[in-house]
């Protein structure tokens, strides 16, 4: 059933009705490739727009919006938002979509046709905020990308595969911190925001999924660079449980360089990538920096 309001009160949103006959019309076989897994309740994307604090004030930007059900819950409140789908038949479907169930928020959405992991730049004013349902199997990478491409973006709300969620935001110490927990704490203040069941999607996916809010920080001072810092901690977790010492041979050119290098981090050679924070591995990345040739740029 619809879970619908009067025109004026904003749109109406996608039931399990209207997703499979959108679906049906559009011939679409959801795909595990593309991560695929439409939500069909009206109240999950009600909560995820409450729990982002996303305000009449905030030009969004949503990255795989499929059939519309969180976009259409979005324009509800938002200013502008600006979908970007990599798949032809969902983008090109979608703004017929927000005219039927918002027409009077149709000139407040764009949608963009490619790949969130490739794009350069997002049209119209700096989105402020980031809510998606993000492809699982592509999550971080997607992330990542967009706080390093959109400085502006203030705050967000993404849903994750569950793991995932733990890990980008866990904490120095944790069993599951590892790259992605480093790498989202470089650009934001990251926070674990509920959990969300199987029985909202479909098809129902065979994991849970969760919530992840971050808030944006500037990052570290440091005269590192970020692909300098990040070079480090892949480098510290390519072989987990190795410690440091033996984890960044490679990058510094020998062990004996590494260990002169944590010594100016002021770092315990034989620590874990584990159990280091965000500003650990920029003064690592610095000390490095300071042994010889800059670390090799890569992101």
């Amino acid at each position: 059933m619809t879970s619908a309001s009067s025109p004026s009160a904003g749109p109406r949103l996608l039931g399990p009705a209207e997703v499979r006959s959108l679906a049906a019309e559009l011939d679409l076989r959801p795909t595990k490739q593309r991560g695929q897994n439409f939500v069909i309740d009206a109240n999950t994307v009600r909560r995820i727009v409450r729990e982002s604090a996303v305000t009449a004030d905030d030009v969004v930007v949503e990255v795989g919006p499929g059939l519309g059900s969180l976009t259409l819950a979005l324009l509800e409140v938002a200013r502008r938002v600006v979908a970007i789908e990599v798949d032809e038949v969902l983008a090109a479907r979608l703004p017929q979509t927000i005219a039927a169930y918002a027409p009077e928020q149709q000139e407040r959405f764009e949608v963009v046709l490619g790949d969130a992991m490739r794009i350069d730049a997002v049209p119209g004013p700096p989105p402020t905020a980031l809510v998606a349902n993000l492809p699982y199997n592509v999550s971080v990478p997607v992330l990542l990308h967009m706080l390093t491409l959109l400085p502006s973006l203030e705050r967000g709300l993404v849903m994750v595969q569950a793991e995932v969620a733990d890990r980008l935001a866990a904490a120095p110490g944790s069993k599951v911190y590892g790259v992605p927990s480093v790498k989202a704490a470089w650009f934001a203040d990251v926070r674990r925001a509920g959990s969300i069941g199987r029985n909202v999607f479909w098809p129902a996916p065979n994991v849970d999924s969760g919530l992840v809010a971050w808030t944006r920080r500037e990052p570290p001072a440091t005269t590192a660079t970020r692909q300098e810092v990040f070079a480090v901690v892949d480098a510290a977790f390519a072989h987990r449980r190795k410690v440091l010492r033996g984890a960044l041979r490679g990058l510094a050119g020998s062990a004996e360089a590494a260990t002169a290098a944590l010594a100016h981090a002021g770092v315990d050679p034989l620590a874990r990538g584990e159990s280091l924070t965000i500003t650990d591995f920029v003064r690592i990345a610095e000390g490095l920096a300071a042994q010889g040739p800059a670390l090799e740029a890569r992101a």
